[in-house]
């Protein structure tokens, strides 16, 4: 566990962090593995803002939304490394509590293509960018949004499912479920975390 003083701020506080996972450059936009990324992206965008490169080696951004702070990042150190930049973005922003105030967006191959759930804590589901959290902030009871991009087909590799783009109908289904996932960010801002997974997770 990170103590008080590990987390001591060094920015601007916020109320809530999120994370969006992926990795950087051209080569990897629109894949699938890059899904948590996009939700940033759309928030971004919603909120009028704009990322650019941190000390933090991530793409930050921070708004307010109904009186609360929000901070967005997409680590750029590509995934198996995240948990280095989101230690970095928890001193930053002032985190003192993982369970309500850092948001995680991340891809879910146990999950139907398509498919949101939001998730407070949990297993790791062998997720390598969860596992570089769990390594460099020592907890996992952090909060989870988990876009569902289901299984590799046949005898495909997991890592070349992910690191792929997708074809048209599950491009069609991933766009979707990135608004929705941008949705339960908004909402967990304005409602709470316990409304949002009632209305998110049926």
């Amino acid at each position: 566990m990170f103590s008080r003083r590990s987390r001591e701020r060094t920015g601007t506080p916020a109320d809530l962090l999120v994370v969006g996972l992926g990795n950087p450059g051209d080569k990897y936009d629109g894949t699938r593995h890059n899904v948590g990324a996009d939700v940033v992206d759309v928030l971004s965008e919603r909120l009028g803002v704009t990322l650019k490169p941190s000390k933090q080696a991530a793409l930050t951004a921070e708004a307010s939304r109904g009186g609360s702070r929000l901070a967005l990042a997409f680590p750029q150190t590509f995934m198996n490394d995240s948990g280095r930049s989101v230690r970095d973005l928890i001193r930053r922003y002032g985190i003192e509590d993982l369970t309500t105030g850092l948001v995680v967006v991340h891809d879910e191959l146990d999950l139907e293509v398509g498919t949101i759930k939001v998730k407070s804590g949990g297993g790791l589901a062998g997720h390598n960018g969860l596992k570089s959290i769990k390594q460099h902030v020592k907890d996992t009871e952090f909060l989870r949004i988990r876009i569902g991009i289901g299984r590799p087909p046949g005898s495909q590799s997991v890592s070349d499912h992910v690191l792929r783009r997708p074809g048209k109908k599950d491009r069609v289904e991933l766009d979707i479920a990135i608004e929705r996932a941008a949705d339960a960010v908004e909402s967990i801002m304005d409602r709470g975390v316990d409304t949002t997974m009632n209305e998110f997770n049926r």
